[in-house]
């Protein structure tokens, strides 16, 4: 008697992989169109898990995060998330205006501004999905490709074209990038999600040094081209980009970006597992070099690329541009607003959109620090724009707690989060302000719901991951902190410490922190250098105010967030 062949459990990847191969959801909004007339309960799982995605949309977590569910992934609610893709961060006023009208009519009058110089709103119905799409097609943007196993939104210097030492404005090659990739079905199926970077600027403001592609401005004799880096990436396991040997002219720099993206679409031993389905795990699980990786991408290109030139890497500015700054062309300013967490209402939208009107151009940008800049501001007129942007509770003059804190959505809307992070992050920067109105560096402060780093705590001077712990008999929000992040010239990932607090503790151990970093540092010595100078005890004593033994850094509750991570 012949005994029955059990099938093998289809795994997550295998079902990832077999669903993208059934459809390109770029070609299938219909589908979406019928939902929203059939209802939510229409709504069929694999576009709820899955094909939802290549439109900038994911279902909205239930506000409990993935303690109230199972496998490390919370409840999904009703309602649904949508980014906005923003190539570049270049928005018109107009533009920003329908966006705060679509805020104030369909999204419960709340939207951020993400890493990835993004707009995202919430609490979308099945039945708003479709007039949202339409809405922002009507204004040239769209949400296509900003979640999904895609090329996300393409970032780069938002002060392409008006900053003073530009090397070049590299904005139409990042423009043209993110037109040729989006919504291409040669690359609708990537083995996950695929982030590029173009820079023409020298602070390197928009990260390079974590993104798949970076591509960094450098000059060689009278010519300008680019670095290339390849590989970056944070999530649980953060990776530098690696500069690969090449200097790239404007001219090629299209395709070579397309030929790098390929090859990490042909990678078919990245689609094994989600979880190392990222161009890093070339170099961190699969053996490759830099020279390997360039061997093939010279073998995919028609013209024969020049090595690499000497390149000067920006040292530690906070890369914010928040403040008035004098642009390249005379008379002209740029004034950088600091929107704390990134969160803006409707009206704060429409009320920027008006304010670059009266002001300026009618030209904005988003940063990836969460930030919005009016562009093309008369110097005469950009005090007085400081204060109308102050009025609407927009701070270009914010203090160093103000200006560093990043956070990401957290268990408001998260799934996969732990931690409250908005709200959090919102409370945390007024207790610094109050607890150490003396501190006088710049701080990346970053804070994150869970170990899977979409607040990019990594890079972060304090950066702070949320946990759950038992504390006085209940389990609450927690935080475990990673100190001395940096990019640029001393570019490294934060050092885990071993340092946990219940999250009501986490302004006074960062307040410790920082009053023994006034108290003990060397002259002008920054923050970073203060922390490479000190063990991970002594760190965590101060963080304590006590000495403590170390505790273990969790590792992830579920599964890596491919689509929520920015």
């Amino acid at each position: 008697m012949t005994e029955a062949v059990v099938p093998a459990k289809e795994t997550k990847a295998q079902r990832a992989e077999r669903l993208k191969r059934a459809k390109n959801p770029w070609e299938a909004f219909d589908e979406v169109r019928e939902f929203a007339r059939a209802g939510r309960s229409s709504v069929i799982p694999e576009w709820a898990g899955t094909y939802f995605k290549w439109w900038g949309i994911y279902t909205q977590g239930d506000g409990v995060g993935a303690t109230g569910g199972k496998g490390g992934e919370g409840l999904v609610s009703d309602y649904f998330m949508m980014r906005i893709g923003i190539p570049n961060g270049i928005i018109s006023s107009s533009q920003l205006r329908s966006i705060g009208g679509i805020t104030r009519k369909y999204a419960r009058n709340l939207a951020d501004i993400t890493v990835r110089q993004n707009i995202q709103l919430h609490w979308l119905t099945i039945e708003s999905l479709p007039e949202v799409v339409d809405a922002l097609d009507a204004i040239g943007l769209s949400p296509k490709g900003a979640c999904g196993d895609v090329v996300r939104n393409v970032t780069g210097c938002p002060l392409a074209g008006v900053a003073h030492d530009e090397i070049l404005d590299a904005s139409p090659i990042a423009l043209e990038i993110a037109h040729l990739l989006t919504a291409n079905p040669e690359f609708y199926n990537l083995p996950r999600k695929f982030k590029i970077s173009v820079l023409g600027c020298p602070t390197w403001c928009s990260y390079p040094e974590i993104n798949d592609i970076a591509l960094t401005p450098v000059k060689h004799n009278g010519q300008v081209g680019f670095s290339v880096r390849v590989g970056g990436g944070l999530s649980n396991e953060p990776h530098l980009a690696v500069r690969l040997d090449a200097f790239v002219l404007p001219e090629q720099a299209v395709t070579v970006v397309k030929a790098i993206a390929e090859i990490f679409r042909d990678q078919q031993v990245l689609r094994e597992s989600r979880e190392r389905a990222r161009l890093k795990y070339l170099f961190m699980k699969e053996g490759w070099t830099a020279e390997r990786f360039l061997t093939e991408l010279q073998s995919r290109l028609d013209f024969t690329l020049q090595p690499g030139v000497a390149e000067e890497v920006p040292d530690e500015t906070l890369r914010d541009h928040v403040g008035v700054h004098r642009q390249r062309q005379p008379g002209l300013s740029y004034v950088g607003a600091s929107v704390l967490r990134g969160r803006l209402t409707g009206e704060q939208l429409e009320a920027a959109a008006d304010l670059a009107d009266k002001y300026g151009s009618g030209a904005l940008r988003a940063t990836v620090s969460q930030n919005l800049l009016l562009i093309d501001v008369p110097n005469e007129k950009a005090p007085e724009l400081v204060r109308e942007l102050g009025a609407i509770g927009l701070h270009v003059e914010g203090s160093p707690f103000w200006r560093g804190a990043v956070a990401c959505t957290g268990t408001e809307f998260c799934k996969l989060a732990i931690t409250e992070t908005k709200g959090f992050t919102r409370w945390l920067v007024d207790e610094l302000e109050e607890r150490v109105p003396q501190f006088d560096q710049q701080l990346r402060l970053h804070v994150t719901g869970c170990p899977n780093g979409c607040g990019q705590h990594w890079i972060a001077d304090i950066g702070i991951e949320g946990k759950k712990i038992k504390h006085e008999g209940k389990l609450v929000d927690a935080y475990y902190f990673c100190l001395g992040g940096s990019v640029g010239q001393h570019a490294g990932i934060a050092r885990p410490v071993g340092y946990r607090a219940p999250a009501a503790l986490v302004p006074e151990a960062i307040a410790r922190l920082l009053r023994e970093y006034l108290a003990r540092r060397a002259g002008e010595e920054n923050l970073r250098a203060w922390f490479a100078r000190h063990t991970n005890d002594e760190l965590r004593s101060f963080l304590a105010g006590e000495v403590l033994v170390p505790v273990e850094r969790d590792l992830p509750t579920g599964r890596v967030p491919h689509s929520v991570a920015d």
